[in-house]
């Protein structure tokens, strides 16, 4: 069976479709069969980060009401065949989403898949909570600043509390920390929390940092994951982090503020 993640977080506009498009073509680029899945109903941007937007004909929705079937559905990358997308509705409204439908459609790839990644909604709405209710992980994805890491520590009660382990009273969720658009120039002039300081708060394994990069911006526009960027710092970021969670022990890079050659400290540039 599967390995279920869902890519969460409390806030918004933190890069968690950026992370599950780069997070899943890693998997696949593994040799992994992996699936991502979009839970965002009215919104559907992972299609988009995917560059595989004009060939949406069917959608998730579709599948749980049964007007079309998984293999009609699913979208096949160009680039990695192990990577498939299952896009979210732009039409429908988020209550299409039953917990019965949504576990039904991964029960029934999960007999076909490595790894189903499911790109959650921010916050503790209706998508979020389907999203999360079948995991096996979870990547809680934060920024390094207050109001970001505050909101995810409520996800995190909500991540152990409403879900089907949770439930069941089965081995809790395994649950991950990625930091993004980390900036150690910011965190050095205390404008911007420290990677200490967000695990301080939320006391998870962390699983990466991510520099602030306009690789993921550039990657994103051009309907590329910025994993395959792997010039940029950014993509070998998520090159690692894909590299940690299936157990390599890396260290963490990008941490710390760039030194100056020579050229540039005798000019101050």
């Amino acid at each position: 069976m599967a390995r279920i993640m869902v890519v969460t977080s409390g806030k918004g506009g933190v890069g968690k479709t950026t992370t599950a498009a780069a997070f899943g073509m890693g998997l696949a680029l593994r040799g992994y069969k992996t699936a991502v899945i979009d839970f965002d109903v009215g919104l559907r941007n992972l299609d988009l980060i995917m560059g595989c937007e004009r060939r949406v004909v069917y959608d998730f929705v579709n599948v749980i009401s049964g007007d079309a079937n998984l293999n009609q559905a699913l979208i096949r990358d160009k680039r990695c065949h192990q990577l498939y997308v299952l896009p979210a509705s732009q039409t429908k409204d988020k209550e299409a989403l039953t917990l019965e439908g949504v576990g039904r459609v991964l029960e029934a790839m999960g007999k076909d898949f490595d790894y189903i990644l499911c790109d959650s909604p921010a916050g503790i709405e209706h998508g979020a909570n389907m999203a999360m209710y079948y995991a096996d992980d979870a990547l809680v994805v934060t920024n390094p600043e207050v109001s970001s890491v505050r909101d995810s520590d409520r996800m995190l009660g909500i991540l152990s509390s409403k879900s089907r382990r949770a439930e069941n009273g089965d081995e809790p969720i395994r649950e991950f920390l990625l930091l993004t658009r980390y900036n150690p120039v910011r965190v050095a002039s205390g404008d911007m929390l420290s990677v200490e300081d967000v695990q301080e708060i939320l006391a998870l394994e962390l699983l990466g940092v991510i520099p602030e990069s306009e690789a993921v911006l550039n990657a994103s526009n051009s309907g590329v994951p910025v994993i395959l960027d792997e010039t940029s710092h950014a993509g070998q970021a998520y090159a690692d982090l894909v590299s940690r969670y299936l157990g390599e022990d890396l260290p963490h890079r990008f941490l710390d503020v760039p030194k100056k050659g020579l050229f540039g400290r005798l000019f101050k540039g």
